[in-house]
């Protein structure tokens, strides 16, 4: 298994700062600026939307072009995001993007589109974001 490259993991896991910040805002443990809702559904929403761009540049890599399936898959993320933000539980709807996405991700390590390190930055990612999610949601 090749390991997380070091930019990627400590970027990742800066990353997720905002989530932690929003889920405990939302739960009482200190103030925010604006609601922390907003905090959670709005970062959430750009997140899940980047994280399409991604699948788009893995899609687009390789002699071949890209494929009308992976750039299909390439683009549910951002529009789950945008529907996420029109919905009436936007954090619980965001928190099912990311495990959509997680899916969307094991198919392009399977389909050799995405790095084999990967799954391995993504999994503990996603955990952590379902997590603030979810907390972000139930408060």
């Amino acid at each position: 298994m090749t390991p997380i490259p070091r930019p990627a993991l400590i970027l990742g896991l800066a990353g997720l700062l905002p989530f932690v910040f929003g889920a405990g805002a939302a739960l009482g443990l200190w103030p925010a600026p604006v609601p922390a809702s907003a905090i959670l559904t709005g970062y959430g929403a750009a997140i899940l939307a980047f994280m399409g761009g991604c699948l788009w540049g893995f899609a687009c890599q390789g002699t071949g072009g890209p494929g009308w399936r992976d750039l299909a898959l390439a683009v549910i993320p951002a529009l789950w995001a945008f529907s996420a933000t029109l919905h009436p539980q936007p954090l619980g709807t965001l928190a099912a993007g990311f495990v959509v996405l997680l899916a969307i991700d094991l198919i392009f390590v399977l389909g050799g589109r995405a790095p084999g390190w990967w799954l391995s930055l993504r999994v503990p990612l996603t955990a952590g974001v379902v997590a603030c999610l979810v907390a972000g949601s139930l408060a």
